[in-house]
C-alpha cells in the first residue's frame, strides 16, 4: 500500500491525460480541481501552444493565476498567448508579490499596459511594492492578510475573519490595529476559534508580536525573521501602520536568493546567473572579478620572478610549487566558508571574532602539521627514486616543502578569516571575499613562504650554488 502511494506522487502524466482528453470542459475543470496547482503547473509547461490556449478557456483567469505563481520560466509567453485583457485579469487575481514577480519578466512597455488595465486594488498594491528598493523588506511583502480592529468582540472578530478570508488565504495569524490603524498585536487563529463569547479580544492578542519595518534592509533582518519561525510577520511603516506581511514562503525564497548570490560571489561572479542570459550579460557578471584576479595573478607571477636565483640553483623545487599554492588556496576557502556563516550572527562580538581567527589558525596549524609530515615523506622518497637525488638533497627539499606547507596553511587560514571580517566591518557583503580572491591572495602567501624558505635554507644556510 505504501509503495502504491509513493508511486502516485507524480501526477503529471495523469494531468496531461485529463487536459488532452475529449471530456467536456466542465468535467475537465472539475477533475483538475482535485490536484494541487504546483502539479498542474508541472503539466502545463509540457503542453503545446494550442493545448495551453484550450486550457486557458477551461480553467479561467482566477484558477490560472494560482497556477502561474508556480511557474518560473517563459511566463511572458503564456500571458502573450492570452492577450492583454485576459492577462490583466490573471495578474489582478494573483497575490501582489507574485504579480510583481510576473510583471518583472516582461518588457517595460507591456508592464505599463498591463498595470494600467488592472483593477484598482491590484494596481495600488503593485505600485506600493514596486516603490521600494530591491534590497528593502517592502519589496517582498504581500498584501494578502487579515486585519481587524482591537475594539470589537470575539463574535465580531470571527465574523470579520470569515468576511476577509474570502479574499485572503493567509489566515493563520490575524493582525490587530487600534483606532489609528497602528499595529498593536496579533492573534493566532486557533486562539480565536476556541475563545468564548464572554472573553475580551484583548485577552487573546499577543501584543509583543515580532515585526519589521518596510525600509529595513532584507540582509539586516532576515536572520531575525528566521529566528521567530512564524508563518508570517507584519511589515510596518515608520508610523506603525501595516503595509503588508512577509510569509514563510517569502522567507524561503529570500534565503534561497541570498544563498544563490553568495554562491555566485564565492565563485567570482558579481551576481547569480541563469541559462536564459545572453553572452553579454554573463560577461558583465564575470569580467569584473576576472580583471581584478588578472592583475593580482600578474603580481604573484612577479613575486615568483624575484626568486629566479633559487630556481636556477635548485630547479626541482618548482615541481612542488602547485602543491603549496593549491593547499593554501583550499585552506583559505574553507576558512572563508566558515567565517561567512559565523558572520551571519548579528550578536557576534569582537571577542568571538578573535576566538574564530585563533581557532582557524589552530586548525590550519594542526592540518598543516599532519599534511606537512606526509608531504615531507612523499617528496623525499619521490626525489630519491624518481629524480635520483641523494638522501641529503632529497630530504632537504622535502623539509622545505613540509615547513612551507605548514606556514602557508596557518597564514592562509588567518587570511581566509580576516578578509571577510574586514569586508563585514566595512558593511560590504563578506561573500565578496570570493573563493578566487582568497585563492589569489593566498598564492602571495604561499609563494613568499615557499620560495622565501627555500632561499633561506639553500642559499643562506646550505650555501648551495
Amino acid at each position: 500500500m505504501e509503495n502504491k502511494v509513493l508511486k502516485g506522487q507524480n501526477y503529471v502524466e495523469e494531468l496531461l491525460g485529463i487536459i488532452k482528453s475529449d471530456l467536456p470542459k466542465d468535467e475537465i475543470r472539475e477533475r483538475l480541481a482535485d490536484y494541487h496547482e504546483n502539479d498542474i503547473a508541472d503539466a502545463f509547461v509540457q503542453l503545446n501552444a494550442e493545448e495551453r490556449k484550450r486550457l486557458y478557456d477551461i480553467i479561467g483567469p482566477e484558477t490560472f493565476s494560482e497556477i502561474l505563481s508556480y511557474i518560473d520560466d517563459d511566463v511572458e509567453i503564456y500571458l502573450e498567448e492570452m492577450g492583454l485583457k485576459q492577462a490583466a485579469e490573471v495578474i489582478s487575481n494573483m497575490d501582489s508579490d507574485d504579480a510583481v514577480d510576473v510583471l518583472e519578466e516582461m518588457d517595460e512597455e507591456t508592464q505599463e499596459k498591463l498595470v494600467g488595465m488592472l483593477d484598482e486594488e491590484a494596481s495600488r498594491d503593485i505600485h506600493l511594492i514596486r516603490s521600494y528598493d530591491d534590497d528593502e523588506v517592502g519589496s517582498i511583502i504581500t498584501t494578502n492578510y487579515v486585519v481587524i480592529p482591537n475594539n470589537i468582540s470575539i463574535r465580531q472578530a470571527m465574523r470579520e475573519l470569515v468576511k476577509q478570508a474570502g479574499d485572503n488565504d493567509n489566515i493563520s495569524t490575524i493582525y490587530v490595529t487600534d483606532e489609528n490603524d497602528v499595529f498593536c498585536g496579533a492573534i493566532d487563529l486557533k486562539d480565536l476559534i476556541i475563545a468564548r463569547d464572554y472573553e475580551k479580544l484583548e485577552d487573546i492578542v499577543t501584543t509583543s508580536y515580532p515585526f519589521v519595518y518596510d525600509h529595513e534592509k532584507i540582509s539586516d533582518c532576515i536572520e531575525r525573521i528566521k529566528d521567530y519561525a512564524e508563518d508570517s510577520i507584519p511589515v510596518l511603516t515608520d508610523d506603525g501602520q501595516i503595509v503588508g506581511i512577509i510569509t514563510a514562503q517569502n522567507i524561503v525564497e529570500v534565503v534561497d536568493e541570498e544563498l544563490g548570490d553568495d554562491y555566485a560571489k564565492l565563485g567570482g561572479l558579481t551576481a547569480e546567473e541563469d541559462l536564459n542570459e545572453t553572452n553579454k550579460e554573463s560577461m558583465k557578471k564575470r569580467l569584473p572579478w576576472l580583471l581584478i584576479l588578472l592583475f593580482l595573478g600578474m603580481a604573484v607571477s612577479s613575486f615568483i620572478g624575484m626568486f629566479e636565483t633559487i630556481v636556477a640553483v635548485v630547479p626541482i623545487i618548482i615541481s612542488f610549487q602547485s602543491l603549496i599554492l593549491d593547499m593554501a588556496g583550499n585552506v583559505g576557502t574553507q576558512s572563508l566558508a566558515v567565517t561567512i556563516r559565523v558572520l551571519m550572527d548579528e550578536n557576534l562580538t569582537g571577542e568571538k571574532k578573535r576566538y574564530l581567527a585563533l581557532k582557524e589558525m589552530r586548525v590550519g596549524f594542526s592540518n598543516g602539521l599532519l599534511l606537512g609530515i606526509i608531504a615531507f615523506a612523499f617528496v623525499g622518497i619521490y626525489t630519491m627514486i624518481v629524480k635520483h637525488g641523494n638522501v641529503y638533497e632529497a630530504f632537504s627539499i622535502a623539509l622545505c616543502v613540509g615547513i612551507a606547507l605548514v606556514i602557508a596553511m596557518v597564514i592562509s587560514s588567518l587570511v581566509g578569516t580576516i578578509i571577510p571580517m574586514i569586508f563585514h566591518s566595512l558593511h560590504v557583503d563578506p561573500a565578496v571575499a570570493s573563493g578566487p580572491l582568497i585563492t589569489t591572495v593566498n598564492d602571495f602567501v604561499a609563494v613568499i613562504a615557499y620560495y622565501g624558505l627555500a632561499w633561506l635554507l639553500f642559499i643562506q644556510v646550505l650555501h648551495v650554488g
